[in-house]
């Protein structure tokens, strides 16, 4: 089966939000064809790949993606012709100096991923493996641990709820997949009723959970907590609770401001917040719980909560290596939000997360507008990977197409799949690359 590239072809389809994004559909001379759907993400870090978007108000309000379309048409697709499609490091590494920019803003970096997950889908294809055993080998059978999104705030329901963006449930003392999410699913229907009893307007967010109009952040804690004893589960043993504050879309002026509590905070007073949060509850991760410039913030951070939970860096590191490696030197959290859409291609998340594997622990996103595309979900490689973030499975199941991939996984590995359990979401903390502990 020939494996040479022969034809890129582009489109412009909707995400689960109704934007539009990039799918690609990549052509091979031995007749094979593959295709990729772009995702991205509502709250975006400074120094993460530039999504080339239309900017023309009458198309889409301004995020078409027609000029990455043309790009991939006209520029990245005639100069794939004839190479290899199993040689992704190269392709990338091609497709990157086509580009010539930084943070790949000329051509776009929806473009350019839209490209690197269609060559290697057609790779895998070619080999007539799943995407999951092409990159990963015959080697890994531990499936990552599933976050469920269950609450969101901030910019996933419009700044009405919670300042915390995702509050989400992690079962990690499931014995595998198919438990978790039952799990999952118990607790997200539990999770219904406490915001009722507590005579709270409820909506859902953007990512899928419910948005309820708490009074304060550690309310928007307290609910899932008290889902999973309504549950029938006991908080902090065997299921706990993650947070993605995104502290970052809350920093003004010096200060996180809490808009639903009137607060202004300074950073070591977040850190006495989460300390308390931590001391009071089961928590197993925070994600971007500072601002992603915040350096000496997130050393404190890291001194305080490091050995205890995850703290997971998101727009800190923006899943690039050269990022990553000088956060860790400054022992900058102790895990990284591993998003493809950061970075740009396949071939530097791999990277990234292989830099993970002896510094960092990592939290894998999915990102979160990719809800339909159902070929792709990976089993991770890396047994010390955390979870993709999803939505809690309820009814209206569009966005959590992904789980059945991987109850598919699990069944095809049988009694070697396994699940990376609780050492997954509470790791010491590092060494920092040239330094030692302190």
């Amino acid at each position: 089966m020939s494996t040479e590239i022969t034809h890129a072809i582009a489109r412009d389809i909707l995400d689960s939000r109704g934007t539009p994004t990039v799918d690609v559909a990549i052509l091979l001379a031995g007749g094979r064809r593959a295709r990729a759907t772009v995702p991205s993400g509502a709250s975006t870090g400074s120094q993460e790949a530039v999504a080339l978007r239309d900017g023309d108000p009458g198309h889409f309000g301004g995020t078409g993606v027609l000029r990455a379309i043309r790009n991939i048409t006209d520029i990245l697709g005639p100069n794939l012709q004839d190479p290899d499609a199993r040689n992704r490091k190269a392709i990338d590494d091609a497709v990157i100096r086509t580009d010539g920019t930084d943070n790949k803003s000329r051509l776009g970096a929806n473009a350019i991923l839209g490209v690197s997950m269609a060559c290697a889908k057609a790779a895998a294809d070619a080999s007539n493996l799943p995407v999951y055993a092409y990159r990963g080998g015959p080697g890994p059978t531990r499936l990552p641990i599933p976050c469920f999104n269950v609450l969101n705030g901030g910019v996933h329901a419009h700044r009405q709820g919670a300042d915390f963006q995702e509050c989400r449930q992690v079962p990690y003392g499931a014995g595998g997949f198919r438990e978790a999410l039952n799990w999952g699913t118990e607790v997200s229907h539990a999770l219904r009723a406490e915001p009722l009893a507590r005579h709270l307007s409820v909506g859902v967010g953007d990512e899928g959970g419910f948005a309820p109009a708490v009074g304060s952040n550690q309310q928007s804690y307290d609910l899932p907590a008290a889902a999973l004893s309504r549950a029938g589960l006991t908080p902090g043993k065997g299921c706990g609770i993650a947070i993605d504050a995104a502290s970052s879309g809350c920093f003004k002026g010096g200060a996180c401001r809490l808009r639903t509590e009137g607060r202004a905070l300074t950073n070591a007073d977040m850190v006495t917040d989460y300390e308390e949060m931590v001391r009071n509850g089961p928590a197993v991760l925070r994600e971007d719980g500072l601002s992603e410039d915040d350096r000496n913030g997130w050393r404190h951070l890291n001194a305080a909560l490091g050995a205890s939970i995850e703290l997971a860096g998101g727009d800190s590191f923006c899943t690039h290596p050269r990022i990553m490696a000088r956060g860790i030197r400054d022992n900058i959290a102790n895990a990284v939000l591993i998003t493809r859409n950061q970075i740009g291609t396949v071939s530097e998340t791999l990277a990234a997360a292989r830099l993970t594997q002896c510094h960092h622990g990592a939290s894998a996103s999915r990102a979160a507008l990719e809800r339909r595309q159902t070929t792709s979900s990976p089993i991770s490689p890396w047994p010390w990977i955390v979870a993709p973030s999803r939505p809690a499975p309820r009814p209206g199941g569009g966005r959590v197409a992904k789980y059945n991939p991987l109850l598919r996984i699990e069944e095809q590995l049988g009694t070697a799949a396994g699940c990376a359990g609780r050492p997954a979401c509470v790791r010491p903390v590092r060494t920092p690359l040239g330094g030692h502990s302190s």
